[in-house]
């Protein structure tokens, strides 16, 4: 695909051939699934161009009903058929009605939820105006069928992408170079540490259904909490590096969240473009924090649990999506308790004390203040993946309770070189995390010598064919 974008062929040409290859690349999960790729795309572009020139206020409200139930009618069916309809039939069990029906095939899409999103948000701009209709069916096609996110994100919206196919793009020499490295970074990321190095460990303890040692259930907590940000992060640069490889910008996805400072940096960290999706089609639509702090806190459930249903059609998602939402709510109470600083502090000057004498402690406090407060964050995120990974309510109680007591069954799996392995990794994670908080790989990248830069790349390059036999589809493919 990059020879075939880089010849001297028309820019028409070129868009053509990345839809193809967008297409073809979903085809290689699921051809038939193509078709519902393709209405998705075709009613919105319409819908959306309607939507926008309609005076009519039902008119418009009607055109965006149309939108809401094609795409959202669809995800229901296709993610959460199977899940409504068990409910149904426990609802009208415990009523005394004696109901079971067949139970269901219907196969999940790859990527659903994301292109969903993707044009649920162009429909829903349009109907406010936000901005102008996509032109041409094609850059709309491209845009949402563009093969880098399509089947797990980011979540791209139309003003971030669109106006790249508006006039012919090729990536210099420094796109290039900066997005191999991504991609090589990203495999590296989901092919070594991710599958190879904690995989293992975390299924190992996350099918066991007996009760399991302390150390060894903290041991796959640990390692799902790394393998998860692996993968997950792994597919984003990637995907950021082959789209940059072509000469396109996707947005960040992923900065460094396991260094976050309390659950709402948490998620300005962590999967990027769903948390503003959620913020700003669903948090501040609901009401955000301008009707007082009760109904802040219902907007913050609200959003969070939508945010777990989302990943999958599991009650113990809603749960991990519930304990976000407590943590959330309990941060923004402490935020609304705590005392404001007055204006004076500021401005009164202080000429008896030295500032350099005073200044390096109180940064130093200040600097483990953060990282103990990170550290504590980190603690009940870990908590929050034992529902997000666990099949089952039961499953998920039974290994909490094995990493709060002391007696449980050793697993002849996890041997003392697969928990350090664990602990190696993700005590490597955190650090990586907190070093690189407040910048990014490719700014590092520009201030690294070219010998160390070509040692590393050299060496993930090694490792990841070294360890291809070990890789596995990527965790959010199923979402």
């Amino acid at each position: 695909m990059l020879i075939l974008h880089n010849l001297p062929l028309p820019w028409k040409v070129k868009k053509i051939n990345l839809l193809l290859a967008s297409y073809i690349f979903y085809a290689a999960w699921n051809p038939p699934f193509i078709l519902l790729l393709w209405l998705s795309t075709v009613v919105d572009f319409f819908v959306g161009k309607a939507l926008y020139v309609q005076p009519n206020k039902h008119k418009r409200w009607v055109l965006l009903v149309i939108s809401l139930i094609g795409n959202l009618g669809m995800l229901c069916f296709f993610k959460y058929g199977t899940f409504l309809l068990e409910n149904f039939v426990i609802i009208c069990n415990a009523l005394g009605i004696d109901y079971h029906p067949a139970k269901p095939s219907i196969i999940l899409p790859a990527g659903i939820s994301f292109y969903t999103f993707t044009t649920l948000c162009y429909t829903i701009d349009m109907y406010k105006r936000k901005s102008e209709p996509v032109k041409s069916l094609l850059d709309f096609s491209l845009f949402v069928t563009f093969f880098p996110h399509l089947v797990a994100g980011p979540i791209v919206r139309p003003p971030q992408l669109v106006p790249q196919f508006e006039s012919p793009r090729k990536a210099s020499k420094q796109q290039l170079a900066d997005g191999l490295l991504l991609l090589t970074l990203g495999l590296f990321m989901k092919v070594v540490l991710a599958d190879t190095l904690l995989s293992a460990t975390a299924d190992a303890v996350f099918g066991y259904t007996g009760k399991l040692s302390t150390l060894d259930a903290w041991a796959g907590v640990l390692a799902f909490s790394g393998q998860i940000f692996f993968d997950f992060a792994g597919y984003s640069t990637a995907a950021i590096g082959v789209a940059l490889c072509l000469g396109f910008v996707l947005p960040q996805n992923f900065l460094y969240p396991y260094a976050a400072i309390g659950f709402s940096d948490f998620w300005r960290r962590w999967h990027i473009t769903l948390s503003s999706w959620l913020r700003d089609y669903l948090y501040i639509p609901l009401g955000g924090n301008r009707q007082g702090s009760f109904k802040t806190y219902i907007n913050i459930m609200i959003t969070m649990l939508i945010g777990g249903l989302w990943h999958g059609a599991n009650w113990t998602f809603v749960a991990w999506g519930g304990l976000h939402g407590l943590y959330l709510c309990a941060e923004k109470a402490m935020d609304y308790k705590r005392p404001k600083a007055s204006p004076l502090i500021d401005i009164t000057p202080e000429p008896v004390i030295s500032t350099a004498s005073i200044i390096p402690p109180l940064v130093n406090k200040k600097l483990n203040s953060n990282i103990l407060k990170a550290l504590l964050t980190f603690f009940l995120i870990c908590i929050t993946w034992v529902f997000f990974r666990s099949a089952t309510f039961a499953g998920a109680w039974q290994l909490l309770g094995s990493m709060f007591t002391r007696q449980g069954d050793t697993l002849p799996l996890l041997t003392t070189i697969a928990i350090i392995k664990v602990g190696v990794v993700v005590s490597f994670m955190l650090v990586f995390h907190w070093i690189m908080r407040d910048t990014t790989v490719l700014k590092v990248v520009k201030k690294t010598p070219v010998w160390s830069l070509g040692i590393v790349w050299s060496l993930m390059l090694i490792l990841i064919i070294l360890s291809q036999e070990s890789s596995k589809s990527f965790i959010y493919f199923q979402f």
